[in-house]
């Protein structure tokens, strides 16, 4: 095995000093290998360039020192160095700051490579030390030189493998020797190892996140009840809806999928990922409604370790498991207005920070969302952000409730008796005729949701073939028939309250109740008011 020459010095270095051992070897360390053991102990990127600069401060005396390594392009249209700039696809970064800064925003965050004395080191991979840097022309700001004392420069690449990772760069107040400068470059050579080690460590990461969303997306297609495929039904409110899904799928819009409870809204979501180009990545789906308030924006946005109380460890949140794919918030109503905002922000710019971190992610995510409660009135009673509601509007969807769809009721039963039945195996030949008539004439408050669950409940109770409905369970709660003559009164509230119940209770809009009665909006709710007409609670 050929040992490269910079090691090599190392090696010899080292043997001549010794080779520390046990826990008193600390201080027979010299300042090069207490900086190389800090930087090589961590595989995460962000504490071995930290390490890095701040070990040539502390140990080598640097009154000024950065890191910047060789990323693609990213703000290129916003970068003040653009005209400059040969080739916007990859420049340098500045990463890591020690000593008289640690702003990493500053006029140098960007490096054109090429271009400046640090752009120059990358560019052909020769370092660079300077012992009269008020005298040389490639070091701008002579002033700020001047004011800090400074009186010398080391610039070095980080070479791995013959690939510039990076240039290592650190001012000093003291002149280099070239002793010094032959123990940067020992010094560099580690320090690209250590930032490969990191980078290659975080791609693995990056690959065991993408399975594990992966993993999320397969066990939610296998523990799902149902399928694009069982989306049951022949009436004409349904097919409707489903005429939709094949034309908006292939884009990336939002969809905002509204409905009651129950009414299959899942489905649909998953079938618009199904017919969509992210297909082969992960489904992630989160229920706004079921995570506590307080936990809420670390689900989605996740969390670094020690964020609060019980953040015992890093976590990624719902939109980095959906990057590259799609992700469902349902009962998107329920989220606080304190995290509408930050919504709001990953659906404009895709980009979010986790909670406890100030590092930017950028995530490319199809959202879909779903409710079952009235999006715009809850905007007009400012319980919910407009821009919010505008932005996940852009391609609605109304699932119908089971009660307009009396022609699938039949379809439905029949297909959950076969699949209970099946499940439980148990041969149910019949339903009796009378228990579909009965079944088609309820109202169904929890809709094809309340319909299975009823045959399950059936399918459980049947001992032969004939399938034993427990019709009893249903609360036929329709008002009972008046014999006296209806009043103008009656007849407008009912016919409200009716056409109100059609449209889920969504009173402005182009399919909102308003429009359908050929009102105002004001004027339909001023008529509620007086006729005393509210949504019953669900």
């Amino acid at each position: 095995m050929t040992t490269h020459p910079i090691t090599s010095e190392l090696i010899a270095t080292t043997s001549e000093q010794g080779c520390p051992t046990g826990t008193s070897s600390e201080h027979s360390l010299t300042p090069w290998e207490r900086i190389t053991f800090t930087m090589m102990g961590t595989l995460c990127l962000e504490e071995v360039l930290t390490a890095t600069t701040q070990g040539l401060v502390d140990e080598f005396g640097a009154t000024f020192a950065r890191i910047w390594l060789i990323r693609p392009g990213d703000i290129c249209t916003a970068c003040f160095k653009a005209d400059i700039c040969a080739d916007r696809s990859r420049c340098l970064h500045l990463k890591a700051s020690s000593g008289l800064s640690t702003n990493l925003n500053g006029e140098h965050r960007r490096v054109p490579l090429g271009m400046l004395k640090i752009g120059h080191i990358a560019h052909t991979g020769q370092p660079v030390c300077l012992n009269d840097i008020m005298n040389d022309d490639r070091i701008p700001n002579k002033q700020w030189l001047q004011d800090n004392g400074l009186r010398s420069f080391a610039g070095y690449p980080l070479v791995f493998q013959g690939t510039v990772l990076g240039v290592l760069a650190m001012f000093r107040k003291e002149l280099i020797r070239n002793e010094e400068f032959r123990r940067l470059a020992a010094f560099a050579y580690h320090t690209a190892i250590a930032v490969k080690n990191a980078q290659l460590f975080e791609e693995v990461k990056g690959l065991k996140d993408r399975f594990e969303r992966e993993n999320i997306s397969l066990h939610q297609d296998i523990d799902s009840e149902h399928h694009w495929e069982d989306t049951i039904g022949r009436s004409k409110v349904l097919k409707q809806v489903l005429q939709l899904v094949p034309h908006v799928a292939p884009t990336d819009s939002c969809v905002l999928i509204q409905g009651e409870t129950g009414t299959g809204k899942g489905l649909i979501a998953r079938a618009i990922h199904r017919l969509s180009g992210r297909n082969d990545r992960a489904f992630v789906k989160l229920n706004c409604a079921a995570i506590p308030t307080g936990l809420l924006e670390s689900e989605l946005f996740g969390h670094e370790k020690g964020a609060f109380t019980g953040a015992i460890a890093q976590k990624a949140g719902r939109f980095e498991l959906a990057h590259q794919g799609t992700i469902f918030l349902d009962e998107v109503g329920e989220i606080p207005q304190e995290l509408q905002s930050k919504l709001l922000r990953v659906l404009q710019e895709q980009e979010f920070e986790r909670l406890g971190s100030t590092r930017t992610i950028q995530v490319d995510v199809r959202v879909i969302a779903a409710t079952n409660r009235d999006l715009e009135q809850m905007v007009q009673a400012g319980a919910f952000r407009a821009d919010l509601y505008y932005r996940l509007n852009v391609f609605p969807v109304t699932m119908p409730p089971l009660r307009e769809r009396q022609d699938d009721i039949p379809l439905l039963t029949r297909y959950f008796v076969q699949h209970y039945a099946t499940r439980m195996k148990k041969q149910i030949e019949t339903i009796p005729t009378k228990a579909l008539e009965t079944l088609c004439r309820y109202h169904w408050p929890g809709n094809v949701r309340e319909l299975e669950n009823l045959v399950e409940r059936a399918v459980i109770l049947t001992q032969g073939s004939v399938l034993n409905m427990p019709l009893t369970d249903l609360k036929m709660t329709a008002p009972p028939p008046s014999s006296a003559e209806p009043t103008l009164e009656s007849a407008e509230r009912d016919l409200i309250f009716q056409t109100l119940r059609k449209t889920n209770w969504m009173i402005g809009g182009t399919t909102g109740a308003a429009a359908k009665l050929g009102m105002k909006r004001t004027s339909l709710i001023y008529r509620m008011q007086k006729l005393g007409i509210t949504r019953p609670p669900h």
